[in-house]
């Protein structure tokens, strides 16, 4: 464990006290509203968290809060890092690390993506059932940290558990959701039409900036990871619009109920 890390426990154990979250959600751009509905909140800025950088891109609120959704006790990463603000991998992966040593266990990601699969509009949600990534970085890269496996095995890096249970509450609570490959990208310009062919022809449903250092970083550690991305404008192609930031967190808090409502059943009905 870095001194940074050590130093980010070392907080979290005495700002939490009592309380001991199991499960984490991480929210991406536009998404944050989640985290204003937990019950018995406690925030704080990353600004007062030693090794948690100020959070620069908007919509991405920059606060971890603690409280309690659908029953349970939850850590909520209101915003996230991403490499193209200039932060290395390992400033990425610090908090899963920490969270992995104050003994989360279940991670939920979200992220803000542009639709690939044709038949994808905004407001889409899709469950991740597996990405490509195309950082070309990883936070595993360096010297092995302790409690992490050296060379995870990532055959299954959104647990089949996890997505079926996401299946069954979005089913019963009448909520649309798509399932497909996300393809994480550096960032920050969106792509071109090129790279959108390029990125189909691989496989790729949606296409975002964010998540899969996260989940590499995750797995490591041993812990089970849900992904979900919300379809905020379709990616570059023939007729698209030109995208904006803007736009991207409209179409992300237009879609925020339904997220709220799927997250909320799946972090009730989970089992440790």
């Amino acid at each position: 464990m870095t001194g940074a890390e050590a130093c980010a426990v070392r907080f979290l154990h005495e700002w939490l006290g009592p309380r001991q979250p199991s499960v984490a959600l991480i929210l991406g751009s536009g998404l944050g509203a989640l985290a204003a509905t937990l019950a018995e909140p406690m925030r704080r800025s990353y600004e007062e968290i030693p090794g948690f950088p100020t959070a620069t891109v908007p919509g991405h609120r920059g606060e971890l809060v603690a409280g309690r959704l659908g029953g349970r006790e939850v850590l909520c990463q209101s915003g996230r890092y991403h490499g193209y603000e200039g932060h290395d991998p390992e400033v990425i992966a610090l908090p899963l690390r920490a969270f992995a040593e104050i003994g989360v266990r279940t991670v939920l990601l979200t992220n803000a993506a542009g639709g690939i699969r044709r038949t994808f509009c905004p407001g889409t949600l899709m469950l991740i059932a597996d990405h490509v990534n195309l950082t070309f970085r990883n936070p595993l890269a360096g010297p092995a940290h302790s409690g992490e496996e050296r060379f995870p095995d990532m055959s299954d890096p959104y647990n089949r558990e996890l997505r079926r249970l996401a299946h069954r509450v979005a089913l019963e609570e009448g909520i649309a959701l798509e399932e497909g490959v996300y393809a994480g990208v550096a960032g920050p310009s969106y792509e071109t039409a090129a790279e959108i062919r390029m990125l189909e022809r691989l496989g790729a449903d949606a296409v975002g900036m964010s998540t899969v250092l996260e989940v590499v970083t995750a797995r490591a550690r041993g812990i089970r990871c849900l992904g979900i991305s919300t379809i905020t404008n379709q990616a570059a192609g023939p007729g698209a619009a030109p995208l904006s930031h803007t736009e991207v967190m409209r179409a992300a808090e237009r879609a925020s109920e339904g997220l709220r409502r799927l997250l909320t059943g799946i972090v009730a009905r989970l089992e440790e």
